[in-house]
């Protein structure tokens, strides 16, 4: 894979939809540069989100160009990046496509049942459950007119995700899904 071919995977979702997870595995497995977006959050969005109020779009803003500037960076010398960004509305995913070539949106797509469940489930993390709501609510689910995103369900066991994940970047790379 040549430098101009260098190609980044944003992980979409609300939170708990498991894009972590699935994209530390990834990451293992295929030898690739990882960032959770989540630690680019200024503190004032951290603050805020632990204090279980939902950010807007003007706290988002300066959030989004650190993750556009981090992919860019990334595709300079990684023949494959992951880059989590829950990336709801359609605007946010123009913003993080801006000046970004082979960029390609993996949407973790669950319903809300499935995802409250795991949220409830998790620990240690600053995102509260309450907030699903919101984030549903946010959600600007991508169409057919955003070629760039594949989606993928969650409904599915972990592994079976991981696995869907694995051979979609095989298919956008054109690599071997091993």
């Amino acid at each position: 894979m040549s430098a101009s071919s260098h190609h980044a995977f944003v992980l979409m979702g609300v939170s708990g939809s498991g894009k972590t997870v699935i994209a530390s595995e990834l990451a293992r497995r295929l030898s690739a540069a990882f960032l959770d977006g989540d630690f680019l959050h200024p503190r004032a969005n951290i603050d805020k989100m632990a204090r279980g109020e939902p950010l807007n779009d003007d706290d988002r803003a300066p959030w989004l160009a650190k993750i556009n500037d981090a992919i860019y960076a990334m595709q300079r010398t990684q023949p494959v990046s992951l880059v989590v960004c829950s990336a709801l509305k359609r605007q946010y995913r123009d913003r993080l496509r801006q000046d970004s070539r082979n960029l390609t949106f993996l949407w973790l797509k669950g319903d809300y049942a499935v995802i409250e469940s795991r949220m409830k489930a998790r620990k240690n993390h600053f995102f509260k459950p309450q907030m699903l709501q919101t984030q549903f609510a946010t959600l600007e689910a991508p169409g057919a007119d955003e070629p760039d995103v594949i989606a993928l369900d969650i409904s599915v066991p972990v592994e079976e995700v991981i696995a869907q994940a694995q051979a979609a970047i095989a298919r956008v790379t054109g690599t071997c899904a091993d």
